[in-house]
């Protein structure tokens, strides 16, 4: 083999070599776009007790007291209170409210989605609620707690039926018995009540006709006497 053809070889090599080296981009100076500095950023941000709060309404698969949330998170009752006012004003403009149903919060959806909800989960209208069992519905939530007898004599005939109705439906349940003759069982709403109307809270019911409450309160006098 000639020795000059592969000292050639080896020199037109080289000098190929040295050429795209010339050519490559300094790695050094190039942009780095990995995320490592952006997730270690986010890593040392530290949440809003109003952030931690909302994870944690998010999370309970029931409604939640000041009490539970504080123990939680390790503060003070006042504070958990004050954040608490503050998430649900921050969350008006959102999908999303909190809810309140006696001490307890939750998190539910607002009631302007629920034709998106409905539409997404396919709920059907078959579950709608009777006239007989607004009926007594409505009383329940402005009289509560209330007991069968009240509640019938109100309307005027026998309420066994759309009780137990909404009973299943979870909108009423049994908070207690009366200290009348009889003892009769007390009726109450429930926060799934305040989450089918969208309400936040028992207090955002609308007021009744002054008549109307002198009406139901003479009802339900005489429902108790003759208990």
């Amino acid at each position: 083999m000639n020795p000059n053809r592969i000292m050639n070889s080896k020199t037109d090599t080289d000098t190929a070599l040295d050429q795209f080296t010339e050519n490559e981009p300094n790695i050094e100076t190039a942009a780095d776009y990995s995320t490592h500095e952006g997730e270690q950023n986010l890593e040392g941000v530290e949440l809003s007790i109003e952030a931690r709060l909302e994870a944690l309404l998010f999370a309970s698969a029931h409604p939640a007291t000041v009490g539970q949330l504080s123990n939680a998170l390790q503060a003070t009752s006042r504070r958990v209170k004050i954040a608490l006012d503050s998430l649900e004003t921050n969350l008006l403009s959102r999908g999303i409210r909190i809810q309140k149903h006696g001490s307890k919060y939750q998190l539910t959806s607002a009631p302007d989605v629920a034709p998106d909800i409905e539409r997404l989960l396919n709920l059907e209208d078959s579950s709608s609620l009777s006239r007989a069992a607004l009926e007594a519905l409505a009383i329940i939530a402005y009289q509560q707690p209330v007991t069968r007898p009240q509640i019938d004599s109100i309307r005027g005939v026998n309420s066994d039926s759309v009780l137990r109705t909404l009973l299943r439906y979870g909108l009423i349940e049994e908070t207690g018995r009366s200290m009348s003759p009889g003892r009769p069982i007390l009726y109450s709403t429930t926060a799934e009540f305040l989450q089918h109307f969208g309400l936040g809270d028992i207090k955002d019911l609308p007021p009744l006709d002054p008549d109307l409450i002198s009406d139901i309160a003479d009802s339900s006098e005489v429902a108790n006497e003759g208990a």
